[in-house]
């Protein structure tokens, strides 16, 4: 067995998590980067309005996304590009999240993948002043250049997932994640299982489908005024 996987990222048109606007995915093999793809996406219908706040993150726009894949053609060539490799994500709750609801407002299945995630990660390595993806690249000694552009993003947290994996010459990724104390999460059609710190009893969550809601979900603000993206 080697470090084997494939590290994602996302970004969205809106503060709904089903909106997915692009997409970033890293391929590693024995803790090297072998391949690195990107594409732009069109948000499935009824969430494929983009917000001020999320375009001045990410520099997209409708008009960028207008003749780009859907989602459901991008969903298909993620899961072949993937194949069996578990995905690495920085803030697995929110990468994954967007597979799930996007899914579901394209009503197709859920894949079927494994994923762990560099943040939680993180949080059972050090005490940081923050874990997003800029704190812990820098903890990690690993170069960033443009936060919340997917193909960079993907390229950090696969990074950091070699970085962390070497810290305690784990052989693998699940090793990796067995020597922090966190497990590898698991999503398949009506179920789902964090990856997060390891309880004794290995409980984990059947959920209910997400909704679909057609009215947008407001972003959170902090007391600044200001979005907060929890994490990232």
């Amino acid at each position: 067995m080697s470090l084997d996987f494939t590290a994602i990222d996302f970004e969205t048109a809106n503060s709904y998590r089903g909106s997915p606007c692009s997409v970033g995915l890293v391929k590693v093999r024995d803790g090297q980067i072998v391949d690195e793809s990107f594409t732009l996406i069109h948000p499935p219908a009824w969430f494929d309005h983009f917000d001020g706040f999320n375009t001045w993150l990410h520099s997209i726009n409708a008009e960028m996304v207008a003749g780009a894949p859907s989602w459901q053609q991008v969903a298909g060539w993620v899961v072949r590009y993937t194949g069996s490799d578990t995905l690495v994500c920085h803030n697995a709750g929110f990468d994954i999240g967007v597979i799930r609801y996007a899914c579901v407002a394209d009503d197709i299945p859920w894949p079927s993948v494994d994923f762990l995630c560099t943040l939680v990660l993180a949080r059972r390595a050090w005490r940081l002043p923050s874990y997003r993806l800029p704190f812990v690249a820098a903890q990690c000694d690993v170069g960033f250049h443009q936060h919340h552009q997917a193909g960079d993003d993907a390229r950090c947290a696969a990074l950091i997932a070699v970085a962390m994996a070497r810290k305690h010459g784990a052989q693998t990724l699940a090793d990796s994640a067995e020597s922090f104390g966190v497990s590898v999460g698991h999503m398949e059609t009506g179920y789902y299982a964090p990856s997060m710190w390891r309880r004794p009893d290995g409980h984990a969550y059947k959920l209910i489908r997400p909704e679909a809601n057609r009215t947008p979900i407001r972003t959170t603000r902090s007391m600044a005024g200001h979005r907060v993206h929890p994490g990232r």
